[in-house]
């Protein structure tokens, strides 16, 4: 049976509430947005007091966590926090269709579900550009991996599920892409369900909650600035692609270099060293020879690439690839 079929075959028996839109903050990049960190907090914040409003009995930390994962996450496609910030008019949003993605135009044997479902929009928080989908990673896949730890006592090996999670049937198998950024937000989304009960997890900062007499007390606010960096950026930290789609996106991603050249800043990582140590156990892949700090440079830059600004894929050739 030819291999591509099989995978149209996988995808179709694929739960939807266990597949998660791709993303891309290539295109559009240059626009202004608001950043709607402020925003976000609001709403985490909302779902903390009330977890702990009625609060009853004694002290069951699983359950503050299970109250507000239930508020604001989901067990559906997109969490709610996420389908809020997609919809919401007070968010402003890079919003990519499907026609315009940095994986629009290609075969489908190459994007899989990437391209059958498209890619969500791009948000600002913190000052980052990331995926919307990267608020169900965050609050899902952060509240299973601090279940993990809870069970382990091991950050490390909490994390090998999620680095599975990523290299099997609902990531790379079907998307081609091992996507890095997921793997840095749901670590964060563990962060910040530890950070409710414990100090220092925030460095600095005491927990979120505090335990007095028969309930629990809100001792500081919630804020995405404690979690959020460039490493949450897909056009920083770029996906590892699997060989159908590696040369396909490096391609497409040379057709950006026009933007790069005009504003270089937005894709440049400062002090990653700290971020890489941050980070050292979650088993990110190197990805680096992607980004457009490199792609774009005169000695690398392919003569045969038209370096108009790709923020519309009508406006862009692509290079043609041999299949």
């Amino acid at each position: 049976m030819n291999k591509y079929f099989l995978i149209v075959i996988v995808l179709a028996f694929i739960p939807l509430n266990s597949l998660s839109y791709e993303t891309d903050q290539f295109n559009n990049r240059l626009e202004i947005i608001a950043d709607s960190t402020e925003l976000l907090n609001g709403q985490v914040n909302i779902a903390i007091s009330e977890a702990i409003a009625d609060w009853q009995g004694s002290r069951k930390d699983k359950h503050v966590v299970n109250r507000i994962y239930h508020s604001i996450g989901g067990h559906h496609w997109v969490d709610k926090l996420e389908r809020w910030a997609m919809e919401s008019p007070d968010i402003e949003r890079l919003s990519t269709p499907r026609h315009d993605s940095i994986y629009a135009g290609l075969p489908f044997w190459v994007t899989r579900a990437a391209g059958l479902f498209g890619v969500g929009p791009t948000i600002k928080v913190n000052g980052v550009l990331i995926g919307s989908d990267k608020l169900g990673h965050f609050l899902s896949q952060g509240r299973k991996y601090y279940l993990r730890y809870l069970r382990y006592e091991d950050e490390a090996k909490a994390a090998e599920q999620s680095a599975f999670t990523e290299r099997a049937l609902f990531g790379q198998m079907t998307t081609g892409s091992y996507s890095n950024a997921d793997l840095i937000s749901n670590y964060e989304g563990h962060l910040f369900y530890r950070s409710l009960f414990e100090d220092d997890i925030v460095p600095g900062k005491s927990s979120i909650l505090h335990w007095e007499n028969d309930g629990y007390l809100v001792q500081r606010p919630f804020d995405f600035r404690d979690h959020v960096n460039p490493y949450w950026d897909e056009a920083l930290n770029i996906n590892h692609f699997d060989r159908l789609l590696y040369e396909h996106m490096k391609a497409r991603f040379k057709t950006f270099c026009e933007d790069y050249d005009t504003q270089p800043g937005m894709y440049l990582l400062e002090d990653e060293t700290s971020l890489k140590e941050r980070y050292s156990h979650l088993q990110l892949r190197e990805t680096s020879e992607l980004r457009l700090s490199q792609l774009c440079t005169a000695e690398t830059a392919d003569d045969d690439i038209n370096r108009t600004p790709a923020s519309g894929l009508q406006r862009v050739y692509v290079k043609q690839m041999p299949y």
